[in-house]
């Protein structure tokens, strides 16, 4: 198992320790899926309503899946079945997500 970083999660009252691999976002994995359920949520949302695809948005959906990625990896000798499950359930909607753009053909949103 990868090591945590020696910080808490930034979340108030929280005391669970960082995945390495969420250093950068300095939170801990169940805090870090409650807000990627909560992003994923919202563009899927956007989606249906058919609005375009911010370029950024989907930029941090993919960075979700990979730090799921990276996270269920470190933690396959000893995992949570609870974050386990999570991980995989926000993985499927991301994929689901994203096939749900590639068939209704929505646009992305370009800066001009």
């Amino acid at each position: 198992m990868a090591a945590a970083v020696p910080a808490g999660c930034r979340r108030v009252r929280c005391a669970n320790l960082i995945p390495a691999s969420l250093a950068s976002e300095q939170l801990c994995l169940d805090h870090f899926l409650d807000e990627a359920f909560v992003r994923t949520d919202q563009t899927l949302g956007r989606c249906r309503e058919g609005h375009s695809v911010n370029p950024v948005d989907l930029e941090w959906l993919l960075s979700d899946a990979l730090a799921i990625v990276k996270n269920l990896e470190e933690h396959a000798a000893e995992p949570n079945p609870n974050q386990r499950d999570r991980m995989l359930e926000l993985l499927l909607i991301l994929a689901n997500l994203h096939e749900y753009v590639a068939h209704h053909s929505l646009r992305l949103d370009r800066p001009a």
